[in-house]
């Protein structure tokens, strides 16, 4: 005979990994807006910005601030891969070339 399944344990573990993985997004979330410089800003900029761009429903205007994000996370990962390891992809990373020319001014 089949042992019986521990529904409750299941949810347990279940619930424990939702907390975990939640606990680990506001991590990232945070370190996100140190990496990038956000903390200079105050909270009530910060949420605004995030609220318009939450938003936004214009697509040009959001793929243009994708492109932002994947040149700033790939001249984050050029300064800090070792030599073998850098992406061969575009131009080597500049000190604050975070903001790329298409994006302009940040205050879209």
């Amino acid at each position: 005979m089949r042992k019986p399944r521990d529904f409750d344990a299941e949810l347990k573990a279940l619930e424990e990994k939702a907390r975990e993985l939640k606990t680990r997004k506001v991590q990232q979330l945070g370190e996100l807006v140190v990496a990038t410089g956000a903390d200079q800003l105050s909270t009530d900029e910060l949420a605004g910005a995030l609220v318009a761009i939450a938003e936004t429903k214009d697509a040009a205007k959001r793929e243009a601030w994708a492109k932002r994000g994947v040149t700033f996370f790939e001249s984050r990962s050029r300064r800090t891969a070792p030599e073998s390891q850098r992406s061969p992809r575009g131009a080597p990373a500049q000190p604050g070339s975070a903001q790329s020319p298409a994006g302009g001014s940040s205050s879209q």
